[in-house]
């Protein structure tokens, strides 16, 4: 029987376990990435397990994410990360060469290698044929230092791409339509592989677009072939001996399939609060339109650049709104500035923001009070933008350019023909801001600052684990629920007893202090908890205030991962419907929990507030059974080493 893509890159990356859904595989890792908000955390925990230097094919670190220098704290941890990377072998990419995926993806990525990055988007390179994979700053440690990454086997989803996107349809649309079909929590347990005779119509840069919004579906990754396509682009970026030809075999099978014809699809748009809330543009059209925004990871290529500008080009930004535009990496700005399309963003009254994460994680440009946003990026969660009660919209390009000009949601189709413009053959590169490691790092002496803070310590799962709810959640809480981003608490990611402060902090202020005065306790909560970002400071932090265990209907894969990581119990209800006898301050008590869980038994749960009891269950492999026993990965990998 033939493979498919997922199965061929696993196949030949499997270190130990089975290739049968819901197995405990092991994964070696060829390349990590990690970013500034994460990284800082990630390096500090590499250090702790005593190595020298990386073990990686390639490593590299960008910095993208805390780059508005307000106070000391962000230039602090810039100089940390450059100096880390030159100690131990690892690829250091400046403030201003660009966002992590983007320039990944030009300057790096390889089809067929394992990718692991410290971000959610990491699967953005699958677009090149990666298994590209977000995880926990502590996963991506470990596997810096040659250890594998455990994943639990999931479905493969094929998705089928039909016909071919007509003029003003993109492939941000393609994701939107996914995400309408299957939901933010339709990929859980799954990755999505899309094959058809429609992928051959879309650019890489398209693909990407598609792979970085999978991880809005909760999805393990997603993946495009390696094909002409990505060989052309490959060749652009003067890496052409970096392709392969990697498709599925005209007998793999799937685990599930959908077909969407693309010919039949339009500009599509994710209305507030969920990227899911997915609608046609036409059906909301006509809405006053406060500001836009088209940048991020998801869609600043040269591609997304080089049609906003044709767009904008001879006209002007309507004056009831502000606007926007980010290029992904400094190769994409300065191809923009060579070919004029900069010229006309500028002359369209567009702001030009550096080549950064910014405004997508609340870094700068908030909307004002109630405004409305229509944001080419990849969530809307509430607050994310930094204005809390912003109705925040998500669209193509193509759809945010034609907000911008008529001040209004509105369909690009109405603006006529779709404009002309030509992608360059030749681009210029330029790798001047991507450091190589030092030749002999022991030479090299680590730069910290006074908010890198010592990592905290967790201690072994104890027999019984008891407390009092600190906070009942609702369901699809996000890691910006849990630890929100933003320019006020970003630059606090290297010191966790700053950054704990902020826990829950949009949706109850006095979370932190009432776990600390407490002691610690327990979070009970609904479905998909902890979807989003891969944050490990959503499990790092609630750690530090002594939260023991989340007990929720069903969680995100990342967030669960992380929970385990830093030795927090996340477990489920056996029947959902005990989520709704709880009350905030119920005492529980687990008793007998550590014997219990060895076992593989259920646990069951006394309320002692309301003098009752329910029980609760998990899905713990062997080898986190012993992380969480030992207390964590960090305590468990030194214990292997040792």
């Amino acid at each position: 029987m033939g493979q498919n893509i997922v199965e061929k890159i696993i196949a030949a990356h499997k270190v130990s376990g089975e290739m049968t859904v819901g197995s405990d595989v092991a994964l070696k890792i060829d390349q990590t990435l990690t970013q500034d908000a994460t990284g800082t955390m990630a390096y500090l925990q590499f250090e702790a397990m005593g190595l020298d230097k990386v073990k990686t094919e390639r490593s590299v670190s960008y910095v993208d994410h805390n780059m508005l220098q307000a106070g000391f704290e962000n230039a602090d941890d810039h100089r940390y990360l450059q100096s880390v990377a030159a100690k131990f072998g690892i690829y250091f990419s400046r403030p201003g060469n660009g966002i992590c995926h983007q320039v990944h993806l030009e300057r790096f990525g390889v089809p067929g290698k394992t990718l692991l990055g410290s971000d959610s988007h990491t699967p953005t390179n699958g677009g090149l044929g990666m298994l590209a994979m977000g995880a926990g700053g502590l996963d991506v440690a470990v596997a810096m230092g040659g250890g594998s990454f455990h994943i639990i086997m999931p479905k493969v989803l094929h998705v089928s791409l039909e016909g071919r996107l007509q003029p003003w349809v993109t492939a941000k649309d393609i994701i939107l339509e996914v995400l309408r079909r299957l939901s933010v929590k339709g990929g859980v347990g799954r990755i999505v592989e899309y094959g058809g005779p429609g992928v051959a119509t879309l650019s890489v840069p398209e693909r990407a677009t598609v792979t970085n919004m999978g991880a809005e579906l909760g999805a393990t990754t997603s993946i495009f072939p390696s094909d002409e396509k990505t060989k052309a682009f490959l060749k652009l970026q003067k890496r052409e001996a970096d392709w392969s030809e990697l498709t599925a075999d005209p007998d793999a099978t799937y685990d599930e399939e959908i077909t969407i014809d693309l010919t039949k699809l339009e500009p599509m748009i994710a209305m507030p609060h969920s990227p899911d809330n997915v609608v046609t543009v036409r059906e909301i059209a006509g809405k006053k339109v406060d500001q836009v925004c088209v940048g991020s990871c998801t869609n600043s290529s040269l591609h997304d650049l080089m049609v906003t500008a044709a767009i904008l080009r001879g006209k002007a930004v309507n004056p009831g709104l502000s606007m926007t535009v980010t290029p992904g990496s400094k190769q994409v700005f300065a191809a923009i500035s060579a070919n004029g399309a900069l010229t006309d963003i500028i002359m369209s009254g567009a702001r030009i923001i550096e080549s950064a994460c910014g405004p997508c994680i609340g870094m700068g440009q908030a909307p004002p009070s109630g405004a409305t946003t229509i944001r080419s990026f990849n969530r809307n969660f509430i607050g994310r933008s930094g204005t809390k009660d912003a109705q925040v919209y998500l669209a193509s390009p193509e759809t945010c350019a034609a907000c911008a000009l008529t001040g209004k949601i509105t369909d690009p189709r109405d603006l006529g023909k779709m404009p002309k413009f030509e992608l360059p053959t030749e681009i210029a590169i330029d790798d001047s801001g991507i450091l190589p490691p030092a030749e002999d790092g022991a030479k090299v002496e680590i730069v910290r600052g006074p908010n890198i803070q010592p990592l905290p310590q967790q201690k072994p799962l104890t027999d019984t684990v008891f407390g009092d709810i600190l906070l009942k959640v609702g369901d699809n809480i996000t890691t910006d629920h849990i630890m929100p981003a933003g320019a006020h608490i970003l630059p606090l990611r290297s010191n966790i007893p700053a950054i704990s402060k902020f826990v829950f902090y949009r949706m109850d202020s006095t979370f932190a202090d009432r776990a600390q005065e407490k002691g610690g306790g327990i979070v009970v909560g609904g479905e998909n908890y902890g979807q989003g970002s891969s944050r490990e400071h959503a499990a790092l932090a609630p750690m530090y205030l002594g939260v023991k265990a989340v007990i929720s209907k069903s969680f995100a894969r990342i967030h669960r991962d992380n929970l385990i990581n830093f030795g927090i119990l996340p477990l489920t209800f056996k029947d959902p419907a005990d989520l709704d006898k709880l009350n905030d301050g119920d005492r529980l008590v687990l008793e007998k929990a550590g014997e219990k869980i060895r076992a593989g038994e259920d646990l069951t749960v006394k309320n002692e507030t309301q003098g009752t009891t329910f029980t609760v269950t998990y899905a713990f492999t062997p080898r986190q059974k012993e992380i969480l026993f030992a207390g964590g990965l960090l305590n468990y990998t030194k214990s292997k080493q040792a």
